[in-house]
């Protein structure tokens, strides 16, 4: 896959987290970001044996000092974590930290502990997963409406289904859309550049709730500004914000989350632990996206669903491509994924309808689909030129005008469909338990699709209209 995405996202990444230096990971390859200089450990008597074992590696480690092994942040929160510092986090280049590599290793093996992760990377979990979104928008009509069109259902605020969008805000004007009558929550804040461009990732969560509301009319959608500017927020205060989030409105039937990680384990992420823990004596099903890498590598959170105790917990969703029939070339694959879903070329809204708003594309689109399908998938059409990938003083990157409604593509939005379909699921069937519904759902689907050569669930719903596949654009 070419690295020229990754590399852009990580630079926009490290832009909105401009105090915390950031590192690719693992050490010879780009799969992760994480915190430099930082690692992550249980509160307590595990933080301690953390820093009383890195220190006894310092031969091991000669570019650690024991001045370098402290705590970076207060002992005790709601996520249980501690950060402390192993390394200089000016030291070194992007691709790669030797103080937390060393850390790591150090801790692989703690005396007399054995089968219990007791330190990890800070990462980075984002809603550019693998930094890299299936796509960037494209403008889409007024008038051909949104893709799923909207269910004919009405809205009973008696029995509507809570639905809580863990994601990055809402656009200033989205109630000036009917069909998002019935979502409320936080606006995104800053929107536009000075030359009011719409910044990248701004109408995420507008995009997002639009699809619930499609799907599943009979909902109450909250949209939280959980994530920043960029969708991104360090694995260390993740389980920290979820608790808050759930804290301000409570514990919802379902929760969409459209962000996550992989971090090279199949164990999940230290700084979700304690949410993870509460959330399995709740009753909320979380539904989560599988991420963009193109990868079998387990992506946090949506892989929880394959972990025995979070069996029926968490609904872990993929990407379908525009005719539902195959996977989206993006989208994560493997065991623990538990269903796929339309998340190519979707329609719904972006921004208001209180004026046009422009966007400069950010990331060129590539010859070639960087993950080697054939069919005209998003790496490819429609075709732009974007601000981080062209070089020079004569390069002129493609400006759109969004007016409403967009086109975009990713397990991000495959998600919200799913969650959707639960919340419609349990409106038809008068079913009150989420997670029973989760189960109904799946029980009861006769559709697949193939993916990577497996024949896997495909939840389609009845008002999606498929997106003709072709070739690619001439000259590809």
């Amino acid at each position: 896959m070419a690295p020229q995405r990754f590399h852009e996202q990580f630079d926009q990444i490290q832009r909105s987290m401009p105090d915390i230096p950031l590192a690719l990971g693992p050490d010879d390859a780009a799969e992760f970001i994480y915190e430099k200089g930082i690692v992550l450990a249980r509160d307590g008597e595990e933080a301690r044996l953390v820093e009383d074992s890195v220190r006894s590696h310092f031969t091991a480690a000669p570019d650690l000092t024991p001045d370098h092994v402290r705590r970076a942040s207060p002992e005790t929160n709601r996520s249980g974590i501690t950060r402390i510092q192993v390394g200089d986090p000016g030291q070194g280049g992007r691709s790669a930290d030797q103080a937390v590599a060393h850390a790591l290793r150090a801790l692989r093996e703690p005396e007399g502990r054995t089968g219990r992760r007791l330190v990890s990377r800070n990462h980075v979990v984002s809603i550019a997963v693998n930094s890299c979104p299936g796509d960037e928008p494209v403008p889409a009509p007024r008038a051909q409406g949104t893709n799923p069109a909207p269910a004919e259902a009405g809205h009973d605020p008696d029995t509507a289904v809570g639905v809580l969008v863990i994601d990055n805000g809402l656009t200033h004007d989205y109630t000036a859309l009917p069909l998002l009558a019935h979502v409320q929550g936080d606006l995104h804040g800053t929107e536009t550049d000075s030359a009011g461009n719409l910044l990248q990732y701004v109408g995420h969560g507008t995009f997002i709730a639009g699809l619930v509301a499609a799907v599943a009319p009979n909902t109450d959608v909250t949209v939280l500004n959980t994530l920043n500017d960029a969708g991104a927020i360090l694995e260390s205060e993740f389980g920290e914000r979820l608790f808050d989030a759930v804290d301000r409105h409570g514990w919802p039937d379902v929760i969409s989350l459209s962000a996550g990680t992989s971090n090279g384990r199949t164990d999940g992420l230290l700084g979700m632990d304690a949410f993870m823990e509460e959330l399995r004596q709740q009753r909320t099903l979380l539904v989560a996206a599988a991420g963009n890498n193109a990868s079998a590598t387990p992506f946090w959170p949506a892989a929880y669903a394959s972990l025995p105790e979070y069996q029926g917990v968490v609904l872990s969703v993929g990407a379908l491509r525009g005719d539902g029939e195959y996977g989206a070339c993006f989208s994560n694959h493997g065991p623990w994924v538990d269903a796929y879903a339309p998340g190519e070329r979707l329609t719904s809204a972006l921004t208001g309808f209180d004026s046009p708003v422009p966007y400069l594309y950010q990331h060129s689109t590539y010859d070639a689909c960087r993950y080697g399908f054939t069919y005209a998938c998003t790496c490819q059409s429609p075709q732009h030129a974007g601000v981080l990938s062209e070089e020079g003083d004569t390069a002129t990157p493609d400006q759109v005008m969004f007016e409403g409604f967009a086109h975009w593509s990713g397990t991000s939005f495959a998600t919200p469909v799913v969650a959707g379909l639960v919340a419609a699921h349990m409106t038809a069937h008068k079913e009150t338990d989420p997670r029973a519904a989760r189960q109904q759902l799946l029980t009861a689907n006769t559709e697949f699709a193939e993916v990577r050569g497996a024949h896997v669930p495909a939840l389609r719903p009845a008002t999606w209209r498929p997106v003709p596949v072709t070739q690619p654009p001439a000259g590809a």
